[in-house]
């Protein structure tokens, strides 16, 4: 088997519907740095079934709407050349680390990075947090003398890349000086954020997702792409893309359900529902123009900023996805006090003092 400078933790469908077709695409015009070998984290019996078969390849169906136009097509992925289980294959992880991987990304479970028991461990140990199992595996390249990789998690934490190199630093805390200051001067660790709703799983390997899709890359000396495609976008900030996403996109999740709420739960079941509905369609798109726009004129953040609405409200508009208000509503004095609050507070800040009653009112929910 050929090289695979891209080595990438996790199995998740999103990451099959995002790096994974990336990378597929890009080699069909001789434009990605190479393959891809996939490693399995967790020793759940159907993700190992699911590695032969993404190795064998896939598909990835892409259904949605794109400027108006419907989309309903099928994508087939062949950019991953092997697929390892963790625990079963760690020699073979090791070696690929120490000779092979240039590029390491991941994308691992909400507890991915959450420090477990395990990572006080002088030895491997499966139960180890993700930046534990990486300051592990990390010492084979160390030791081998090879260059330094690029780590590239897609993880939605903020600034994940400085987060992860801190993490991966505590988890090496008690082994020696030289290889901690490698981790921490050598390799390079990148911040990115990456968006596409993946909604369904295909089986045996493959997913259904929405056309849309963004893995925006924060650029720093010495940057290595896997590949160059029209989804990817390197940037000097990742913070307006941040705010967008959240200040459009999830802002505007949260502010249909409090209307749904405060409506009984009544007239819609889904995202689609409410842009199906004249009226509701109606304030949902005018709390963008008339309250979320000025915030970001007067922050200075409102270059292409419409544009982003536009295909903000035809995602929502997507006639295949079934995205459940329901679900949405979990956790939501929360997400009303990070995204409306929050939206509320950063545009004040920035002098826009314009009435937005419609946020207001969501926002009395959660003193409620």
């Amino acid at each position: 088997m050929s090289k695979t400078p891209i080595l990438q933790f996790g199995t998740s469908r999103f990451l099959q519907a995002h790096l994974d077709l990336f990378v597929s695409e890009a080699a069909a015009r001789d434009a990605a740095l190479g393959g891809i070998t996939v490693v399995q984290t967790s020793g759940h019996g159907g993700r190992t079934k699911r590695l032969s078969a993404l190795a064998r390849g896939y598909d990835v169906r892409l259904r949605g709407l794109r400027k108006g136009e419907r989309i309903d097509e099928t994508v087939h992925v062949t950019s991953i050349g092997r697929g390892l289980e963790l625990s079963d294959d760690l020699a073979q992880v090791r070696r690929i680390i120490a000779e092979e991987a240039e590029i390491i990304v991941s994308n691992t479970a909400d507890a991915g990075f959450l420090p477990q028991p395990a990572d006080r461990s002088a030895r491997f140990d499966p139960a180890m947090s993700y930046p534990a199992k990486l300051a592990y595996l990390l010492r084979s390249r160390f030791e081998a003398g090879g260059a330094a990789p690029q780590v590239m998690p897609t993880e939605l934490v903020q600034n994940n890349g400085d987060v992860l190199r801190g993490l991966v630093l505590d988890a090496a805390a008690r082994m020696d000086a030289p290889y901690r200051a490698w981790l921490a001067e050598e390799v390079l660790w990148v911040n990115s954020l990456v968006d596409r709703i993946v909604s369904e799983p295909l089986e045996p390997a493959g997913a259904v997702a929405e056309p849309y899709a963004l893995w925006a890359i924060e650029h720093r000396p010495g940057l290595r792409l896997p590949c160059r495609h029209p989804d990817i976008d390197v940037v000097t900030d990742l913070g307006p893309i941040e705010r967008r996403k959240l200040f459009v996109l999830n802002l505007g999740h949260t502010w249909m359900v409090s209307d749904w709420l405060a409506r009984g739960r009544a007239g819609a079941t889904f995202v689609r529902d409410i842009l199906a509905d004249r009226d509701r369609s109606d304030r949902l798109r005018g709390l963008y123009a008339e309250e979320v726009l000025p915030g970001f004129v007067a922050a200075g953040e409102d270059d292409g900023i419409e544009d982003y609405i536009a295909v903000t409200l035809e995602r929502f508009a997507n006639p295949f996805l079934d995205h459940r208000l329901e679900d949405i509503a979990a956790n939501h004095s929360e997400k009303l006090r990070r995204r409306i609050g929050a939206f509320l507070e950063w545009a004040r800040r920035h002098g826009d003092g314009g009435e937005k009653p419609l946020l207001e009112e969501a926002l009395k929910e959660e003193d409620a």
